[in-house]
């Protein structure tokens, strides 16, 4: 019987588990404590930026980042389109309208040119989203922001350890404010979780408090000379990361470069065992990028049937998904724009095994697997079509 490999695996030690130790023993396993303290000053040290607040999920953190730009019902939000709704929904939560934009062929991620088009008197801000791990042309898109007086987040779900022309995502460089996820499927996790960056000061002001209910955490009130009653002034949520999950994530975050580079060999890997295949292309990265493969994406020829091929390989035990989502075709969303590359993409990529612990005899495994499965399920075109 073959082991399974699956889609992706996060990698934890006995460090992790020492970290979940020392917060029990702590007696302080709520959020915004000195563990999550740790784990942004931290993340500052990683993206360059000086301020990093730890928040439940990268949700939240996209979320937090509008409400604190002041977004809200009439307004209107540029989201690249190829995305898990997440983003998407983020919007929506404040009132706001998503406005889906059509994404480069190339890197998946959102169109410049697209997104200039689209902006309107009702639009406040972009959302670029780094697919899988690839940071979007963020320099572009900020001087662009910049040009139409807009604000630029960035979702850097995917991107703990990316680079774009020099700068770590998340860098105030590249965007106001930037999220990145913890979830289990990331490059490094706390199971949930997230991180949110931004140089501005009252933004960072803002932001921790709303992720605390509207009010200053209770850490920063120990040691008082009074009995402190946080007043509450404004409606906050409760965004908070806990503890024992920012302990883990600290861990996970001083291993990044060993599972990046884990990861990036098994990229590497792919890349060479799939070149010049007719059936299937290969992730480009583009100029400037240095990508975190959070996950592996290969776009399948139309001919092959995308849905049969992922379920030949399940059957294998080997991992097998679509890439993410085009977003404007959620019924969630209404009607919406047309993106056509972010629709094709999405009916035509698949992701296959990615993490920092794959093996090269499970590559070698994938790859055969892979190649197997699009010859099986490659449609065989009708009489009389071309």
């Amino acid at each position: 019987m073959t082991e399974p490999i699956p889609l992706g695996s996060p990698t934890f030690g006995d460090e992790e588990l020492e970290a979940v130790r020392a917060v029990l023993a702590s007696g302080w396993v709520a959020g915004q404590g000195p563990a999550n303290r740790s784990l942004e000053d931290a993340w500052c040290r990683l993206t360059g930026s000086p301020h990093s607040i730890a928040v439940a999920n990268c949700t939240a953190g996209l979320h937090l980042a509008l409400v604190s730009l002041g977004v809200g019902p009439g307004d209107e939000v540029i989201v690249a389109d190829y995305t898990y709704p997440a983003t998407g929904h983020s919007v929506a939560y404040t009132g706001a309208t998503p406005v889906f934009c059509d994404v480069d062929p190339r890197t998946w991620c959102i169109d410049p040119a697209r997104a200039e088009s689209l902006i309107g008197p009702r639009t406040v801000g972009i959302i670029a989203v780094d697919v899988a791990g690839q940071c979007a042309d963020l320099l572009v898109l900020r001087d662009l922001a910049r040009r139409k007086g807009v604000f630029l987040i960035e979702d850097a779900a995917c991107s703990a350890g990316a680079t774009h022309h020099g700068r770590p995502a998340g860098h105030p460089d590249l965007a106001d404010i930037a999220a990145f996820s913890l979830h289990a499927r990331k490059g490094i996790t706390s199971g949930e979780g997230g991180v949110v960056t931004t140089a501005d000061d009252a933004h960072a002001a803002r932001i921790r408090a709303t992720s605390c209910f509207g009010v200053e955490s209770a850490l920063t009130r120990t040691g008082s000379d009074e009995l402190p009653i946080p007043s509450f002034t404004a409606l906050g949520y409760n965004y908070k990361l806990s503890d024992i999950a920012a302990a883990i994530a600290e861990v996970q975050l001083s291993k990044l470069d060993q599972l990046l580079a884990v990861r990036r060999h098994a990229a590497a890997r792919y890349d060479e065992a799939f070149a010049g295949d007719e059936l299937v292309v290969t992730p480009l990265v583009a100029e400037g990028n240095e990508h975190t493969y959070q996950s592996y994406i290969l776009t399948l020829d139309p001919s092959v049937d995308r849905g049969a091929v992922a379920m030949r390989l399940r059957r294998q035990d080997i991992g097998a998904n679509i890439g993410t989502y085009a977003s404007h075709v959620q019924p969630v969303y209404g009607e919406t724009n047309a993106c056509p590359v972010s629709a094709d993409i999405f009916r035509r990529h698949l992701a296959i095994p990615m993490s920092a612990n794959l093996t090269d005899p499970q590559i070698d495994r994938v790859v055969d697997a892979v190649r197997e499965a699009v010859v099986a399920e490659r449609r065989t075109p009708t009489r009389g079509t071309t």
